[in-house]
């Protein structure tokens, strides 16, 4: 007779510090990014990373590859081999992971970190706009407020960059947006999969999209390795494997509340790294998107709501 006893799982306060950790991890790829491409103390923008020149851009693969190869190597390691297994649906996934991967670290470069990160978590919109009209779910009334709220964020955010003459940046950021929000139904088709194999297979199947435009490209140096290092394993493997352990005993609407700790901190520590100030149009859009989900998913009485998460 077996007489050992299961590992307890965290406790409810610690798993929403575990939460809490893994926004506040999240929240500095803009930091990273303006590390990575602007003056700073510690000198990593120099000599610039080589990027691929498209459109009159300078779009950051080289950054976008190795952050999903170290994130992807680091979560390997939580990845059992009982758990490996293959549909062929994982191969639609990687891709739209491999899309917004580099389509979210081009508008942080490109852009603001406020515009990139409040773009791409319109993800959720487009998610449940996706789930009502492709899926056949039933909509709901904090649903549909909330998408209407966020669609009129959007907008301002459009209308600021179609001012500014910086279009195309945020309809780059936007794109991040919809390629998560695909990565998201994915993850919902493939729930009964490991969750730790998926989030691996998504990494580093996306590095790996990336990986031919490197050949030609100068690679970075020991100095910038180092802080792509950071980027990938501390800023998302660890922050992935957190927010998987925290929600062992948090319900998901609370944790999708708590993760939007992300997108409040993500512009200061822009603005503490490079001084960047986000424009009038993106803090106003912003607001409207992260109110938009704040409604949506803050643990109101209706319990009948499910937030899923990545």
């Amino acid at each position: 007779m077996n007489t050992a006893t299961p590992a307890a799982g965290p406790s409810l306060r610690s798993g929403r510090c575990c939460i809490l950790l893994a926004a506040l991890l999240w929240s500095t790829s803009g930091a990273f990014a303006k590390v990575l491409t602007q003056p700073t103390p510690i000198g990593a923008d120099q000599p610039p990373i080589e990027a691929l020149h498209w459109l009159g851009k300078d779009f950051p693969v080289q950054i976008a590859c190795y952050r999903a190869l170290f994130a992807g190597l680091v979560l390997l390691l939580t990845v059992r081999r009982g758990h490996l297994s293959f549909r062929p649906s994982m191969l639609g996934m990687a891709v739209c992971f491999a899309l917004m991967n580099f389509t979210f670290i081009s508008a942080q470069a490109l852009g603001t970190a406020a515009n990139a990160i409040f773009l791409q978590y319109s993800a959720p919109l487009w998610m449940y706009l996706a789930a009502v009209c492709f899926l056949g779910e039933s909509g709901e009334r904090r649903g549909t407020v909330a998408l209407t709220i966020g669609m009129i964020g959007i907008g301002v955010i459009i209308a600021g960059g179609w001012q500014d003459g910086e279009l195309l940046v945020v309809v780059i950021g936007l794109a991040s947006g919809v390629t998560y929000a695909a990565v998201l139904i994915f993850l919902r088709v493939l729930r009964a999969q490991s969750a730790n194999w998926l989030t691996a297979w998504n990494h580093l199947l996306g590095a790996a999209a990336l990986a031919p435009m490197l050949l030609w490209l100068r690679p970075p140096t020991l100095l910038q390795l180092a802080v792509l290092f950071l980027f990938g394993a501390g800023q998302m493997g660890l922050a992935y494997w957190l927010v998987a352990r925290g929600l062992r005993v948090v319900g998901a609407q609370e944790a999708g509340t708590l993760t939007l700790l992300e997108p409040l901190l993500n512009p200061v520590w822009a603005y503490l790294i490079a001084g960047e100030i986000p424009a009038p149009e993106t803090c106003a859009g912003g607001a409207l998107i992260i109110g938009a989900l704040a409604w949506r998913y803050w643990p109101w009485r209706d319990h009948g709501l499910r937030h899923v998460s990545a």
